[in-house]
């Protein structure tokens, strides 16, 4: 009976070590993970998404599949897309999903950003408006950017950075009235899935993000271009029968 109870507590034992030795290795596989940066090709449009935590699937995913899908076309300026957040620590979605930003904007160097899309988030109609952090980060954005995008909610923070103050936008049909309020100076439109004024393009969210990223890609590509891309992900794309804006371009 000693026997037997010695040989499994040697067995518990070593178990117990494998299973030390396991997690540690992962450790190292997970760091090694968190160093490697996306690969930035120059000659591309920089795109950046800006995340945080309760950013919401759709408004991120949607518009990413779309940028993405130009590095597979030729005889284009494809788009290297990459995330953006004020932290290095992962980033959980209002859904659920984990992700882990390329790049942390507060103390990374960032490849100078050709067009910023900022998708929807939990909290973008009350605590995300007072990080002062972000906001200024949006601001700077601006200065160089050649579009800046929202979906969804994620207009209401560039509202709050003042980037629409001259500008017609939209927003989620059912959030229009509250930004009419929180915003009473700036023209807000309903009845429409996108507005591209300026440089500046904004879109009610939700699946019909897609097609605000796919008008993007029409403008700067083509319509043909835009219909192969569109295609590649099993969309029915026809910018003549989407309601939308454009005030200027």
């Amino acid at each position: 009976m000693k026997k037997v109870l010695s040989s499994l507590i040697v067995f518990v034992l070593l178990s117990c070590c494998s299973g030390k030795q396991e997690t540690s290795v992962n450790a190292k596989e997970i760091t090694s993970i968190e160093k490697q940066l996306p690969d930035i090709k120059e000659g591309r449009y920089n795109v950046a998404f800006l995340i945080m935590d309760g950013v919401y699937n759709t408004e991120l995913t949607a518009p990413y599949d779309i940028f993405q899908h130009t590095q597979y076309r030729k005889n284009i300026k494809q788009m290297n897309v990459f995330t953006v957040a004020n932290t290095d620590d992962v980033i959980t979605t209002f859904e659920g999903m984990r992700l882990l930003p390329d790049f942390n904007y507060v103390k990374d160097t960032i490849p100078t950003i050709d067009i910023l899309v900022v998708p929807s988030a939990e909290h973008h109609l009350d605590t995300d408006l007072e990080d002062e952090v972000m906001i200024n980060f949006v601001k700077k954005v601006d200065k160089e950017a050649q579009f800046i995008t929202s979906h969804c909610d994620g207009a209401f923070v560039l509202a709050q950075a003042g980037l629409l103050d001259k500008v017609v936008a939209t927003t989620f049909p059912s959030d229009i009235d509250t930004m009419r309020e929180k915003f009473p100076d700036l023209d807000i439109r309903k009845e429409v899935l996108f507005v591209h004024d300026g440089k500046y393009i904004t879109s009610a969210g939700g699946a019909k993000s897609f097609e605000a990223a796919l008008y993007l890609c029409e403008y700067l590509y083509g319509a043909e271009i835009a219909r192969s891309l569109a295609g590649g992900l099993v969309i029915d794309w026809k910018l003549e029968e989407v309601p939308h804006l454009v005030i200027k371009d």
